[in-house]
């Protein structure tokens, strides 16, 4: 098992520019289909992830 360890004093590092993240910008992305976010680096914009698609049958 691999264990978790909640770090407040800590930032993680961008994998595209190496800067600390203090903080992340996120972008509403709608469809038919529902609705999702794209999370990007503030430093230099780059895509670190995408929420799951939340449709309206999931509430």
């Amino acid at each position: 098992m691999i264990q978790v360890e909640e770090r407040d004093d800590l930032n993680p590092i961008c994998p595209h520019c190496a800067a600390e993240i203090k903080r992340v910008f996120a972008r509403k992305l709608e469809s038919a289909f529902g609705v999702r976010f794209i999370y990007f680096c503030s430093s230099c914009k780059k895509t670190l992830g995408v929420s799951h698609r939340k449709g309206f049958w999931m509430g």
